[in-house]
């Protein structure tokens, strides 16, 4: 008794997701992502915009349909499934952005249009696996931070009773004390503009700033790495951890049939001994 195969015909649902998830199509929205990414830089030249601005205002309101679509086909597609990724939802949050009136309460927000550019990121696996680290590395970054605090507030009080008098405009409280502290952490003119004018009265002022910068520019920055490159190994071991996973499997499967092969030969060869033996 045949039976017959069914064909059933995939729905308008299917049809959108095989289209929006082609590689045609995705290579054509990051196109399009990086022209617009031109056309917003150019609307920054006056002098271009006063020649060719009602060019680059259609380009830009084309460009800006194209991703409405994109969006609204995806929501169709993956329904509420869409606002549990978050890059479909940073991807949602900039295209709205994009949407805003020009004029009213809300055009101050019409500056970050800009973002759009950011959706580079979104097509970009390298990019995303990235941007996926510094995520992952938040808890850890969030306790050095923690860390450098403590540093330089105790640092910053310090400085303030030492040099508070004889440097009121660097030292005179505690937020300008801060403020100091943090432009000789990332070594713009901290020895010639700040540390040698208070070594001239204070000589042994060295023994402050040398240890500071020891500890919260080179310290706390390598802490910083470290931590950011250890998100990146982890996501690069756990997207590998399937691979391997399934090579373990394999060789197990193929170990095994060599064993069942193994013991059938030497059932074989049990069975061709008897009649000699007889």
């Amino acid at each position: 008794m045949s039976s017959e195969s069914v064909l059933v015909a995939p729905t308008l649902g299917q049809r959108l997701k095989c289209f929006i998830e082609a590689p045609l199509v995705q290579r054509i929205l990051l196109a399009l992502i990086l022209i617009n990414s031109v056309s917003l830089g150019l609307e920054t030249m006056p002098g271009l915009m006063a020649v060719a601005g009602p060019v680059i205002q259609v380009l830009d309101k084309a460009i800006l349909t194209v991703f409405v679509l994109e969006i609204a086909i995806r929501l169709y597609v993956y329904r509420l499934n869409f606002f549990k990724d978050a890059w479909s939802v940073f991807d949602f949050i900039v295209v709205t952005i994009a949407l805003l009136p020009a004029s009213g309460p809300f055009a101050v927000l019409r500056a970050l249009r800009v973002l759009r550019v950011l959706r580079v990121l979104t097509f970009v696996p390298s990019m995303k696996k990235i941007v996926g680290a510094l995520v992952q590395s938040l808890n850890g970054m969030l306790s050095i931070a923690m860390v450098l605090s403590l540093v330089y507030y105790v640092a910053a009080v310090m400085v303030t009773k030492l040099f508070g008098e004889a440097f009121p405009e660097w030292f005179g409280g505690l937020g300008a004390s801060l403020y100091t502290l943090f432009q000789v952490m990332t070594l713009e003119s901290w020895s010639m503009g700040i540390a040698r004018p208070v070594m001239e009265q204070f000589p042994y002022a060295w023994l402050f700033f040398v240890p500071f910068i020891l500890i919260a520019t080179f310290t706390m920055l390598n802490l910083f790495i470290a931590v950011i490159v250890n998100a990146v190994q982890s996501m690069h071991d756990e997207e590998h951890k399937a691979e391997h996973d399934a090579d373990v499997a394999t060789q197990q499967q193929l170990l095994l049939q060599m064993q069942l092969l193994q013991q059938e030969l030497t059932e074989l060869r049990t069975e061709l001994k008897k009649p000699n033996s007889e």
